[in-house]
């Protein structure tokens, strides 16, 4: 099959042949293929398609979401149940288990349904040079994408989009859009010229740097072109860069859901052991403990934390989706989200717009120069009315927004000499009022090129470049103007007079700084997450416009790549600490970056838009693209983006610290109450001749309590509770429910010794039905009391309307208090109790109370994620 191409060198260079070439290595022709041709070589290399990434379907993302460590917890727990013949407890844990899974593959499939309209971004249709046989003349025609070959002859316009990857044979003023391929916001300039040197080998330069090359995925800005397809589908840079993905690091909800469901695992497994082994030493009891037994250890168990994580995160999820037009692809992400305290970004399209904004206009000796800027008005004016396809660039357009139509019009036009690549200048004809038989020449451009042709002497012109060189720096974008008079004529004019030039002076222009970044940077500094700029940008552009956004960098705190290039990873982790800008980065220093980050112990997320930022969004915990970023982009990202606006990212990072946050709360509040009823049955077990609650009431009291727990997943925290990220640290989650469950145990032991004096000392026994009745009401009380208590960004708060959390702790208590006297207690072994029970223990509910707000003081002053 015929191919032909750049070829590139180890190192990312490219070597581009000429058109001649090109042609003789696809046998091919500017009359493009016959219809034969290009039947025999579709057969051959296969359709011009990429190849679609579908979602998984909904009964495979249910036998996924059993393999989270979780659930797999907890269905494991149900299976032992079922072998102990505990059935009812291995029927609730199994169906908790169901639950967890159909909310978590309906949110998932969900996401992959609204994907599935996000997936358009190459081309339909494209013009195709055809020829019915060698014999007749090649007719243009639109023919389907897929049915492109190399070889074909293909027509682009403004506005088309690439279809497949060309080598240009004709170009009239080109410019195009490849932010999909390298993330470079600017319209880049391409031609057809051949390469310098006879053989056409060509300078070494990056492939997508080559001007006589245009890729599928990139689309055109302005001009117009003709070129050859040298490769399609799977062969194409865009395929390749798909082919090329590799599966996401574990992210940060993966390490903590790890780690936590490890320390379940094994309080778990070591709790059944000790309750036997107790019971057998102590008791002489035997396996008629161990339903008992297997019930502590459910116990434990936070039942309702699948459940109830999917429920937070899908909830947040719908509301990004419905609110903000935010999809989060994978459940998890939206924790990953909130739990970020950094966020790399290329600083185009978030921090600043993609068109620049005239900053000033500067005389030769350095002043403000109101002439100049409407000397190079005037050339934008009438370049663009006098071209052949009237398309202005971003610059031009900058240049016409400053200036008034009437005070254009006052020329008038006559000739122009177009902007070209080479010459790196665009010239306008006009006639000055009250100068006839006079033309002027306005020449705008680079200011090299604009220096050598003006009639200076070399000292003035050094200066000049050091006053340019010095806007440079400072990170705007310079042009220089210069005019010429000369005797008015009727024949053309070419570049040959663009000599003998007076200068004018220089344009410089910033970026326009994105409207809503001002107010996104002030969320993320509240919310604690730090900005990193990772750009491949000029190290003055980007810290210019941190400064125009009130961040202080200067040019000497922005780290380059080639700085980066000579450190360790150790060095470079300790440096990006205190780094706000990196400049010059290729894809793979952004992913260094990202990996240096996150060995640094930070949660990193990362926003990018092009196949070029895939290796950072892979190794990034989670990975956000906008809508309209290339496809393979938007598979790879964990979050994608309605628009590339930062306001939508701070509204997810708030939507997953609710999430993250009330997932933490449960986990500390049902871990540490769990933990504290395990070590009172414990000592209980030893300490009475009968069982401290029987299997039917510990599956009571756990459905209540998991019942109430649920309304965690509605809650909404105080705003000073988001203030940072909520990190699911095994080690502190175990520091946590020890401290706090050893309390909890002590009201349990408190409330044993009240139960002696309530019953015993009234002269009754102290039977076991009042025992449990005691104690079931106690854990219920004590729980309500631990929601309410434990919740992030509560104490000390002033009077709120009461939430969801108040009414449930509300409801828990109540039906501690009511559950023993009411029909339903006998059958569950449950009895009134003495009205004397009752007042001793709102006296260790009130020291109960006490001891947690002292705890918790205690804790907070010790400064870890509340």
């Amino acid at each position: 099959m015929p191919t032909a191409g750049g070829k590139e060198s180890g190192r990312g260079d490219a070597v581009v042949p000429t058109v001649l070439a090109v042609l003789r290595g696809l046998d091919s022709g500017p009359r493009g293929l016959t219809e034969a041709q290009a039947e025999e070589r579709l057969l051959g290399s296969g359709e011009n398609t990429v190849q679609d990434t579908r979602g998984a379907s909904w009964p495979r993302l249910f036998v996924r979401s059993l393999r989270d460590p979780f659930t797999a917890v907890l269905a494991c727990l149900g299976l032992v149940s079922a072998v102990v013949f505990a059935w009812g407890t291995a029927s609730v844990i199994l169906l908790l288990v169901v639950v967890s899974c159909v909310l978590r593959a309906t949110g998932e499939h969900r996401a992959d349904r609204s994907m599935a309209g996000l997936r358009e971004l190459v081309a339909t249709t494209a013009s195709v040079l055809r020829r019915r046989d060698d014999d007749t003349e090649p007719v243009c025609r639109e023919i389907p994408v897929a049915e492109l070959v190399p070889g074909d002859i293909v027509r682009l316009g403004p506005g088309d989009l690439v279809p497949a990857d060309v080598r240009l044979l004709r170009a009239s003023g080109l410019t195009v859009h490849q932010a999909a391929l390298t993330g470079e916001s600017a319209p880049v300039r391409k031609h057809a010229a051949d390469p310098p040197g006879a053989t056409g080998t060509g300078a070494g330069t990056g492939v997508f740097e080559q001007p006589q090359l245009c890729f599928q995925g990139s689309s055109v800005a302005s001009g117009s072109a003709t070129a050859v397809v040298t490769e399609t589908g799977a062969r194409t840079r865009f395929a390749g860069a798909r082919a090329g993905t590799v599966r996401h690091a574990a992210s940060a909800f993966d390490r903590s859901v790890h780690g936590i469901a490890w320390i379940l695992i094994r309080f778990m497994l070591l709790t059944p052991p000790l309750v036997l082994m107790a019971n057998a030493a102590l008791r002489d009891r035997g396996l008629e403990t161990l339903p008992f037994a297997v019930a502590v250890a459910v116990g434990l168990t936070p039942e309702m934390l699948p459940v109830l994580v999917t429920t937070c995160l899908a909830r947040g999820a719908a509301l990004l989706a419905r609110a903000y037009g935010v999809i989060v692809k994978r459940l998890p992400a939206l924790h990953d989200i909130g739990a970020m305290d950094v966020l790399c970004l290329d600083k185009t399209g978030t921090l600043t717009q993609d068109r620049p904004l005239v900053d000033r206009a500067l005389g030769p000796d350095g002043r403000d120069d109101p002439d100049v800027l409407n000397w190079a008005a005037v050339n934008a004016w009438w370049t663009l009315q006098l071209a052949d396809l009237p398309v202005p660039d971003a610059l031009d357009e900058a240049l016409l927004d400053t200036a008034d139509e009437d005070d254009l019009m006052a020329y008038d036009g006559t000739a122009a000499v177009p902007f070209d690549p080479l010459r790196r200048l665009a010239t306008a004809v006009v006639r000055t009022p009250g100068r006839l038989g006079t033309h002027t020449l306005v020449v705008k451009g680079d200011v090299e090129a604009v220096l050598e042709r003006c009639v200076l002497d070399e000292d003035e012109r050094t200066r000049l470049r050091a006053l340019a060189a010095r806007q440079a720096e400072d990170g705007l974008r310079v042009l220089a103007v210069a005019t010429a008079e000369r005797p008015a004529r009727t024949s053309p004019y070419t570049p040959a007079d663009e000599r003998g030039l007076d200068f004018r002076g220089l344009v410089t222009l910033r970026d326009a700084l994105a409207p809503t970044a001002p107010e996104a940077l002030g969320v993320f500094a509240d919310r604690g997450v730090t900005v990193k700029i990772l750009t491949g940008d000029h190290p003055g552009t980007a810290a210019r416009a941190c400064r125009d956004l009130g961040l202080p960098v200067t040019v000497d705190q922005v780290l380059t790549a080639d700085r980066v290039d000579g450190l360790t990873h150790a060095e470079l982790a300790a440096l990006a600490r205190g780094t706000t800008v990196f400049a010059r980065c290729t894809p793979d220093h952004k992913a260094r970056i990202i990996r240096a980050l996150r060995a640094d112990g930070h949660t990193v997320g990362f926003l990018g838009d092009g196949v070029n930022d895939l290796p950072a969004l892979h190794t990034a915990d989670v990975g956000i693209a906008p809508r309209e970023a290339a496809d393979v982009t938007r598979e790879t990202a964990d979050v994608v983006l309605a628009e590339k606006d930062l306001t939508a990212i701070a509204h997810a990072v708030t939507a997953g610290r609710r999430a993250s946050g009330n997932i933490a709360t449960y986990l500390r509040v049902t871990l540490s109450s769990n933990l504290g009823n395990v070590i009172a049955m414990l000592c209980a077990g030893l300490l009475l001749p009968f069982l401290p609650m029987l299997p039917a009431q510990v599956l009571t009291q756990n459905l209540c309590f998991d019942a109430a727990q649920l309304a965690f997943a509605y809650d909404r925290p105080r705003s000073s509770a988001l203030g940072r990220p909520t990190v699911l640290g095994p080690r502190d989650l175990l520091r946590f429910i020890t401290g706090f469950g050893v309390l909890n145990a002590a009201a349990d032991l408190a409330t044993f010794g009240v139960l002696a004096l309530a019953l015993h000392g009234l002269g009754t026994a102290v039977d076991e039905a009042g025992f449990h009745s005691g104690w079931f009401t106690e854990n219920l009380l004590t729980q309500a009391l631990v929601m309410l208590m434990l919740r992030p960004g509560r104490a000390g708060a002033g009077w709120r309307r009461p939430g969801s959390v108040a009414c449930a702790a509300a409801a828990l208590a109540v039906t501690g208090l009511l559950l023993p006297p009411s029909p339903l207690g006998p059958p569950l072994g449950l009895t009134a109790l003495p009205a004397v029970y009752y007042l001793l223990l709102v006296a260790v509910l009130v020291l109960y109370a006490a001891g947690l707000l002292a705890a918790r003081a205690r804790y907070e002053r010790r400064g870890p994620a509340w």
